[in-house]
């Protein structure tokens, strides 16, 4: 299976893991997670980033970040490379803390980023780490719900805006929401492609704001969530104007003419033809 490509523009939202190399932990106490996120904060301040929510486990991290200057890549080889040089000195260590490139999902902030705020509370729960996410010192979950201050590289105010006008009673709220998800199915059900977490027009829009990087993008990840052929095309029997049209569409979606002319059982230069037709009725 191909990498997934970095895909950055500016205004991008993704939730970010990255796992400790042979899985082995990479804090290995209270002073490494310190360490871990005032690193962070120099890394938000300096490229201007927005962390809405974090956590940090024993043997990966989680983030959601938001990239206003589209520079995902910059940060994290900043975040890791100066941890990884930390975490060895401070342990008399050589070699990779983490396994291979950090993992980026780019996420509709609309339909997916409460539900990844929550995820990323929820993890030490779901790693029978500690029974309420509260008991976590080291997530977003705590000063997000009021509990201790927040941070002044946390962005905080988005997500509690979703949940009333008063803090409060947003607060208030979020800690039930949050709470209310250890029973839900996880977000990445929807995943498509490997790294995009979002509907058909969340998708579509993507496309368009990459624009030259897309051409790039390995096929599987570029049509993540396109219509199957079969759901493109009439059913048998259906009229040939019918048909040509589908064909357009179907090639819009990046399919060739090859796949659409399998798909037909007819000759790629018959599908070829059907093309030029239309195009030269424009």
């Amino acid at each position: 299976m191909a990498r997934p490509l970095r895909i950055e523009y500016p205004g991008a939202l993704y939730h970010v893991t990255s796992r400790g190399n042979a899985k082995q932990k990479i804090f290995r106490n209270d002073r490494d997670r310190k360490d871990f996120l005032n690193l962070l904060s120099q890394v938000i301040e300096r490229f201007h980033f927005v962390c809405h929510a974090y956590c940090l486990m024993d043997n990966h991290y989680h983030l959601v970040i938001e990239t206003p200057e589209g520079n995902l890549s910059e940060g994290m080889r900043q975040l890791n490379g100066i941890y990884t040089q930390r975490y060895n000195f401070m342990h008399s260590k050589t070699g990779h803390v983490f396994q291979g490139r950090y993992k980026a999902i780019i996420v509709d902030r609309d339909s997916y980023l409460l539900e990844l705020v929550r995820y990323v509370a929820l993890n030490p729960i779901r790693a029978k780490m500690v029974e309420d996410p509260k008991d976590w010192m080291w997530s977003s979950y705590r000063p997000t719900a009021g509990i201790d201050d927040v941070p002044s590289w946390l962005s905080t105010d988005w997500v509690l805006a979703q949940f009333g006008s008063t803090r409060r009673r947003a607060q208030k709220l979020y800690t039930l929401f949050v709470n209310e998800g250890i029973t839900r199915e996880s977000p990445w059900k929807d995943l498509k492609g490997q790294i995009f977490l979002g509907g058909m027009a969340f998708i579509e829009n993507a496309r368009k704001v990459f624009d030259q990087a897309v051409r790039e993008i390995p096929r599987s990840q570029r049509y993540a969530g396109r219509p199957l052929l079969p759901e493109l095309f009439p059913a048998e029997g259906g009229d040939r104007k019918a048909r040509d049209e589908a064909i357009a569409t179907a090639v819009s979606w990046g399919y060739t003419l090859k796949d659409i002319a399998d798909h037909l059982h007819i000759h790629y230069t018959t599908v070829s033809k059907v093309l030029k037709r239309g195009g030269d009725k424009k």
